[in-house]
């Protein structure tokens, strides 16, 4: 277990903003969790679990320990039906996926390019092109926070709901994701119904070419955080009534809306596009001029101007379409996990 006092988070999370937190440790087992949570001199200090900070904005210095995600390992066993892997939740997530593809595993191949580790896949119940970990997800494997004891935690035990799950409610903060399980049907069936893999041909397309043509699509149409700080979608897709939609509807006739059960799902993208806001910036904080979903940072960016530019967007969607925009980045302050609302609170008062 390597600790490092008063350590600048800006390699550790995609946004690359400076920003710091109390102490940095990095974990590769679970005793090495429980070791830095009974640690007596941390008890008092909040602490953070961390894998590859893809969905994450610190927005001031984090008074805490930040915990680095690095237990490693995927184990495979198969009957006639089903692949089975348990995933340990360290793993990176895009390398799993292509892991899968290379060794003729289908099921997970929408999901390719989502950054982060494996351990955060639940927690937002990550999804893309049709497809969403619930859809392959077996188990969760949590640790407890207060008996510090394994558990063992079924797909619907996990409740998922659209970027939602117990991990984000219930289980906040009570529990470490410390492993998944992934149960992938051998009868592979293509998931090319969303956008772009439309175009693929149902009769011969494999798992592969489904793969291939998700990583082109995500590679032309968000930035590598690699190359430009970023957590991806920034925003989530906002569901509403139906009759709302249809007023909007009226109104603004291109909408782009999904069903969503009884509701429909509206492309935030859309909604941020069409109030011009592409290239819009605050600070070194700026709208992606190709993606509009997406914020970035351009160089300089501080949390701030993060923070001031995303409650600049929300302002101008709800103005134009009485819709309220939810962050689907997690914001973490000092001692805790915010949201715009409370920080904007803060600011007024």
């Amino acid at each position: 277990m390597q600790l490092i006092p008063d350590t600048n988070l800006k390699p550790y999370h995609t946004f690359s903003i400076e920003q710091y937190c109390h102490a940095l440790v990095e974990v590769s087992s679970v005793k090495d969790i429980v070791d830095a949570y009974n640690r007596s001199e941390w008890q008092a200090l909040p602490k953070l679990m961390l894998g590859k900070g893809s969905n994450l904005l610190f927005t001031e210095k984090f008074e805490g320990v930040v915990l680095i995600n690095r237990l490693k390992g995927i184990s495979h066993n198969e009957d006639d039906q089903f692949h089975y892997l348990h995933i340990e939740g360290g793993e990176d997530w895009p390398s799993l996926v292509k892991w899968c593809v290379n060794q003729g595993i289908g099921g997970v191949e929408n999901l390719a390019m989502i950054p982060g580790c494996a351990g955060s896949a639940p927690i937002q119940n990550i999804g893309a092109y049709g497809l969403e970990f619930q859809d392959v997800c077996e188990y969760v494997d949590v640790l407890y926070l207060d008996s510090m004891e394994t558990k063992r935690l079924s797909s619907l035990e996990c409740q998922f709901g659209y970027r939602d799950s117990i991990f984000k409610r219930e289980l906040f903060e009570k529990v470490v994701i410390v492993s998944i399980g992934m149960k992938l049907n051998k009868q592979w069936k293509p998931i090319t119904h969303y956008g772009p893999l439309k175009a693929l041909d149902s009769a011969t397309v494999t798992p592969e070419h489904v793969f291939d043509a998700v990583c082109d699509i995500r590679s032309n149409k968000l930035p590598d955080p690699r190359v430009q700080g970023n957590a991806g979608s920034f925003f989530k897709n906002p569901v509403i009534a139906k009759d709302q939609f249809d007023q909007l509807q009226q109104q603004f006739p291109d909408i782009v809306g999904y069903p969503s059960g009884d509701e429909i799902k509206v492309a935030a993208g859309w909604l941020i596009d069409r109030c011009d806001l592409k290239g819009f910036s605050v600070g070194g904080a700026q709208v992606h001029p190709m993606q509009a979903l997406v914020l970035i940072n351009t160089g300089e960016a501080t949390a701030e101007d993060v923070v001031c530019l995303a409650q600049h967007v929300r302002q101008q969607i709800w103005s134009k379409y009485a819709i309220a925009l939810e962050h689907e980045v997690r914001f973490m302050g000092q001692n805790q996990e915010t949201d715009l609302d409370t920080i904007k609170g803060r600011v007024d008062a």
